[in-house]
Formats: structure tokens, sequence, C-alpha cells
């Protein structure tokens, strides 16, 4: 199986760009609020098609990228997906960290960032949210830019607790701002998360994104944050 990684990123890129059919550049502008600021970004929107090989019709969808552009270009929809490796466990623990979490102490030391794995099993099976609210996150730390195809989600093991709905941010270098990821109206997308404690449910990312960092915020959710989860990144063939 060959992941889209360092080099096959510019590569993505490129077969992406060479497939573009027609693009118009439109300008907008957002607000993000973080940590108790306020940043203004500049963004160049293009609405894109791609007429992929093997498709009936070309896939129109809209990109965002900061100025200059970064990330998304012309992206096709991912052919195929392969786990990132945090049910496996080859994600390490420290590449999975989460709002407040030097105040997870006693009970909450159990219910650690590092636990959010899919299909993970006993006592402290999951990331526990210490505080309800919309201002927390779970973020992994890719340690190195990658093309992220997929989410999958999951409530915690042994309580009914998950996240109904979230919505995602991702940059390539941990200096820059974060950027939301947007629907084809410009807005940002809202993802549909969970129903169930064991159920897990797939959200597709058309387009993928090119990414290092990627934060899931809760927007919504029943009786309490709880979060196991994979990634999916994106591969140029399957074989």
């Amino acid at each position: 199986m060959a992941v889209w990684t360092s080099s096959w990123v510019m590569t993505f890129l490129l077969l992406s760009r060479d497939r573009r059919a027609a693009s118009e550049p439109t300008r907008r502008t957002s607000t993000l609020r973080g940590q108790g600021e306020e940043v203004t970004e500049t963004w160049t929107g293009r609405a894109c098609k791609c007429d992929c090989e093997g498709s009936e019709s070309p896939t129109q969808f809209t990109s965002l990228s900061p100025t200059p552009p970064r990330v998304m270009e012309c992206m096709p929809e991912c052919p195929y997906h392969k786990p990132l490796g945090l049910e496996a466990g080859s994600v390490r623990p420290d590449q999975i960290s989460c709002s407040n979490e030097d105040q997870y102490t006693g009970w909450f030391s159990s219910w650690l960032p590092s636990n959010a794995r899919l299909n993970n099993q006993g006592f402290g099976c999951a990331w526990l949210s210490k505080f309800q609210d919309n201002s927390q996150w779970l973020q992994i730390d890719l340690k190195e830019v990658m093309v992220v195809s997929g989410i999958l989600t999951q409530g915690r093991c042994d309580a009914d607790e998950w996240i109904t709905k979230y919505s995602v941010q991702y940059r390539t270098d941990q200096n820059l701002n974060w950027i939301y990821y947007k629907d084809q109206t410009g807005n940002n997308r809202v993802f549909y998360g969970n129903s169930d404690r064991s159920s897990s449910v797939q959200n597709l990312l058309r387009p993928p994104m090119v990414t290092r960092y990627i934060r899931l915020l809760p927007l919504g959710w029943h009786t309490r944050i709880a979060i196991r989860m994979e990634l999916l990144l994106c591969m140029s063939k399957c074989t």
C-alpha cells in the first residue's frame, strides 16, 4: 500500500492542478478567535472542476487556503484510504493532546487524550473532556505533512457518552494560524458524529486536506464530550 506522505503530497497537488478544468478566484475574510484574541485572515477561494479519470462527470467543490496558498488547491476525491494508526497503536501518546490537558488529574488522569483510539476498551477507553463547552478540542500531530481523507469517531465504551457533531481545524506548521475545514458554500463544515456508545461513524473529506496538525472541536454531545477516533490517510494506489 502506498500512502501519500512527504514527496507524495507534492505529487498529489501537482496532479490535482493538472486536472483542473476551470477555476475562478474569489476572496473572503474570516475571523478566528482563540485564547482571548481575534485574528483576521484573508482567504483565497477557488471553485474547481476536476475531471478525474474513471468518472462520468467532473467533481466540483470549493477549496480554501490562506494567502499565499499552502494546502488545498484543486484536489480530486481520494481513491483509497488507510488508517493512520490510532487504533493499531502506531500513533504515540505524545502525538495526541487536548485542551486544558494540565488539569487532567485524579480520576481524569485515566481519560487522557492518548486514550482516544478507535475500539479502545476497558476503564479509560476514551478521551473524556473535563469541561463541557465549545472551547474544547482534541488534536493529532501527524509528525509530517500528510493527506488526510477521513475521520472516524466513537463514543465512550462503558457509558452513554459521545459527541453528536464537530468541526475540524488544521494547519501544516505550528507557527501558522488554525484553518477551519470548509464546506462548498465557504462555511465551517459541521460533521455529524455518533448516536450510541459503540458504533463508529465515518466522515470522508472531499476534498482531502494536506496537513500535519488536525483538531476536532466538539459542537454537540450526549451527556459528556467523549471520543474514540481514527484518521484515514489518502493512498495513491491499492496493491
